[in-house]
């Protein structure tokens, strides 16, 4: 393929677009933000988990306090009605004095029940307390959960718009280059992970990085400067210059 030197050094121009580009592509794909945000949702749905066992504790006691108020209610209310009827003092008095056991049994009664209750109603206190502090924790990771995803969203749009500029000078270099040079290139540079095009200097491909061999030195200084070259070893086509070392 035959391409006049000038157009071959203009390669290297599109070839640094393109690096830039695929260098874009592979920031977007590596943001930190990224990894931070999956790292988040895990804590955040490891936290949930922790709520809903934390919330269902606190709903469990509520119902047990609320059992065992009806409970001491139950017990107040016999207590009133035996009162009431002890203090009229009507009826046998084999029937009185039971009343006065009863009443006895009611009060032990009653104090039991309080007792529990008030052990509940601190159970209940100390697994508010649980929960209110997995609550905060869920907040705190909300919001860093916003603040990276901020960050990740204002890198994403700097990418973009970098991406757009690069976009924006890549199209007129590569329309105004022979259609069948850029189509060597693109084959090339898709075949070997995006380097197309490389400076020849030194006797040193820049593409592999290896230095020719002296069959390939004589190769390529025989061959017409209007000539396209291709390492033999990474088949990247070569652009020289005077600093090719040939």
């Amino acid at each position: 393929m035959k391409a006049d030197p000038q157009v071959q050094r203009r390669l290297l121009d599109l070839q640094a677009i393109d690096t830039t580009l695929a260098q874009l592509a592979h920031r977007r794909r590596v943001l930190p933000e990224r990894a931070e945000l999956e790292a988040l949702a895990r804590e955040l749905s490891a936290l949930e988990d922790e709520r809903v066992r934390a919330q269902v504790a606190v709903d469990d006691l509520d119902r047990d306090i609320t059992r065992m108020e009806k409970d001491v209610e139950q017990v107040r209310a016999r207590k009133s009605k035996d009162e009431a009827r002890l203090a009229a003092g009507s009826g046998p008095a084999r029937e009185l004095e039971a009343l006065q056991h009863e009443l006895v049994s009611l009060n032990r009664r009653q104090s039991d029940l309080e007792d529990a209750e008030l052990e509940l109603m601190e159970q209940r206190e100390s697994a508010q307390g649980v929960l209110d502090g997995i609550e905060r924790r869920l907040a705190e990771t909300r919001e860093r959960r916003a603040a990276a995803e901020q960050r990740r969203d204002a890198s994403l749009a700097e990418i973009a718009k970098e991406e757009e500029f690069k976009r924006g000078a890549r199209q007129p270099l590569a329309g105004d280059l022979p259609a069948d040079l850029i189509a060597l290139y693109d084959k090339v540079r898709e075949a070997s992970g995006g380097l197309g095009a490389a400076l020849l200097t030194a006797g040193r491909c820049g593409g592999c990085r290896l230095e020719l061999s002296g069959a390939d030195r004589a190769r390529i200084a025989k061959a017409p400067k209007d000539e396209v070259v291709r390492c033999e070893e990474c088949r990247r086509i070569m652009v020289r210059t005077n600093e090719s070392g040939l």
